[in-house]
């Protein structure tokens, strides 16, 4: 009931994924990065802990491929669990346990990773690795794009009711978190791309005024000028 794509821009050193799902506030459960680490997705029946376990594992050293093997061998209920991870260096690894839900797939590209399970066919994780690699722009223009491209792919088996996308930078705090926790008629994917619309130009700015607000600009709120 999920579909997502992660990704490592290897310019900037940025990580970020996207996500959706018919379930509700997907990315509250399932989307993890930290900056120079990694980016991980835990889904299908998921475990919000085993994100940050595979990135604690990353920061520790160890290659998305050894973070998830040592998952893998030592989570309860694993065969449940569909997971994907991206490391420092841009290395990823996949685990798609023996009960994840309906149709499934993952596949994989230079600096990206994608995943899904009660899909419509197995051809959407493809379509998104597709359409990041075709992209150009920011790394959120592009997981904009993936995720779209997801959805016309097919998507899930049914309506997806929330999306979002998560971004990291070089700051304890993503740089962008992005979400639609819940839509019952209209798409969340769109919701989330328009909110990127607005928050992409701005969102230097935001950064700024945590590191050092005597050279943020305002935007003229009142009292803020």
């Amino acid at each position: 009931m999920t579909f997502s794509l992660l990704a490592r821009c290897a310019t900037t050193g940025r990580f970020g994924m996207v996500i959706s799902s018919s379930s509700p506030a997907v990315a509250a459960r399932c989307a993890h990065a930290r900056a120079g680490v990694g980016v991980a997705a835990t889904q299908n029946i998921t475990d919000p802990t085993l994100g940050p376990r595979l990135l604690d594992l990353m920061a520790a050293g160890h290659s998305a491929h050894e973070a998830m093997s040592a998952i893998v061998a030592s989570a309860p209920h694993i065969a449940y669990r569909q997971l994907l991870c991206i490391d420092a260096q841009g290395r990823t690894a996949l685990h798609s346990g023996a009960h994840i839900l309906g149709t499934w797939n993952t596949a994989q590209g230079p600096g990206c990773v994608a995943g899904g399970n009660l899909l419509a066919h197995d051809g959407v994780p493809q379509a998104m690795v597709d359409a990041f690699a075709a992209s150009s722009g920011t790394l959120g223009d592009r997981l904009i794009a993936a995720l779209r491209a997801g959805r016309d792919a097919g998507g899930e088996a049914g309506p997806v009711h929330s999306a979002g996308l998560l971004m990291v930078d070089a700051d304890t705090w993503p740089c962008a978190e992005l979400r639609c926790d819940w839509v019952d008629d209209t798409c969340p994917i769109e919701a989330v791309a328009r909110a990127w619309q607005v928050y992409a130009p701005q969102m230097p700015a935001y950064l700024q005024r945590a590191r050092d607000p005597r050279e943020a600009p305002s935007y003229g709120v009142p009292g803020n000028e």
